[in-house]
């Protein structure tokens, strides 16, 4: 988890300035337009997809008994002062150490992470590419500990030689980044990021998602508005923790280089939020994703209001000071308004009464086999 809680510490919305300022064409009105309209459809992209994926996800570890590691009130209290402590380490780090050498081990740490994230998102689409005719085969990577009753797994890994084919396809997005660093990889691996937090990120309480946010609202404002270090801290980190848009497309072409960026922490921060509540209309068995519909909308329409008052000001703006309040009030307001806010706010995805049901019931199924059997 220590890699997704280095990029969700990294959450700001700029425009990046360069020292040489005469290396880079002046933005015209319209190439910030489709700067600002691509970042916007490159946010809202992963959560959509990424929250329909965590239901999916959720569902397989119900049904297979397996318990996912949740946060706690607690936890969610806590980790707006985790986060502050790592950012102003890395902080430090920058300013102690050589940017280039570190940044040279945050790539090579970063393509490992991108190849296997990208390879979990692109996979479904890798098998259908492949011909049915193909030699696969499968293989397995059992690593144990111990003897005889003892005997623990460390790792036991399926995978077969389909995967091996994405894992290659994906290394070689992963080299071009590695290489180049071109925008275009970089939004690969950040979009594959995103895409993985949102689904795999477990917040199990409505009420722990709003401790979570509303820490994370205190931290943004401070750090943004408060120092320069999160955007010293942004700049200098060269790595896939943010989505970036050139804003001289339309006059360089892919060679483009004036970039606005928006960090991940403020793309899956609200996104695993919105998962829940997605999770939550999906409990209720009702054709309509109400709850849903109002947390995407609420950060879509805060998303857009970020990047005004950013234009307009000039100033890089803490982008959860705007989504916060919209994504935890229209939801509420919405509740409210349906007299349901005590059921929204008591939802839990994994309770034990639920879990216990779901033992219950396949021991019942395990009972029938058997008896089908005999």
């Amino acid at each position: 988890m220590a890699e997704v809680n280095e990029s969700l510490t990294l959450n700001v919305t700029a425009n990046e300035t360069a020292a040489n300022a005469t290396s880079k064409i002046p933005a015209t009105p319209e190439g910030i337009a489709v700067a600002y309209a691509s970042l916007v459809l490159m946010a809202i992209f992963p959560i959509f997809w990424g929250s329909f994926r965590s239901v999916t996800h959720h569902k397989q570890q119900k049904e297979s008994g397996e318990k996912p590691e949740t946060m706690s009130s607690k936890d969610a209290a806590m980790f707006p002062v985790i986060a502050s402590c790592t950012l102003f380490g890395i902080y430090l780090v920058f300013q102690i150490f050589s940017k280039e050498y570190i940044n040279l081990l945050l790539t090579v740490y970063f393509f490992f992470l991108g190849v296997l994230a990208l390879a979990h998102i692109a996979s479904p689409l890798v098998y259908k590419l492949i011909p049915p005719s193909f030699p696969n085969c499968d293989y397995k990577l059992l690593l144990t500990s111990g003897k005889g009753d003892k005997k623990e797994d460390l790792m036991n890994y399926e995978f077969d030689r389909r995967d091996l084919v994405c894992l290659l396809a994906c290394g070689a997005v992963g080299a071009w980044y590695l290489l180049k660093k071109h925008w275009i990889a970089n939004n690969l691996f950040g979009l594959a990021f995103s895409v993985n937090g949102v689904e795999l990120l477990s917040l199990n309480r409505v009420s722990t998602g709003c401790i979570l946010l509303g820490g994370l609202f205190i931290y943004d404002i401070f750090w943004v508005f408060g120092t320069n270090v999160m955007v010293t801290v942004a700049k200098s980190f060269e790595a896939p923790i943010k989505l970036i848009f050139p804003q001289d497309l339309l006059q360089k072409g892919l060679a483009a280089n004036n970039f606005a960026m928006l960090g991940l922490g403020d793309i899956v921060i609200p996104g695993i939020f919105i998962a829940l509540l997605l999770r939550f209309d999906v409990s209720r068995k009702e054709k309509s994703y109400v709850y849903f519909y109002a947390g995407f909308l609420a950060y879509f329409l805060g998303l857009l209001l970020t990047i005004v008052v950013m234009h307009f000001f000039k100033h890089a703006q803490p982008a959860l000071l705007y989504l916060v309040p919209a994504c935890i009030g229209v939801p509420l307001l919405v509740a409210l308004v349906r007299g349901e806010v005590k059921q929204l706010l008591s939802y839990e995805d994994h309770s034990e009464e639920v879990e216990q049901e779901t033992k219950a019931n396949k021991v019942k199924e395990t009972d029938k086999k058997v008896k089908k059997e005999n």
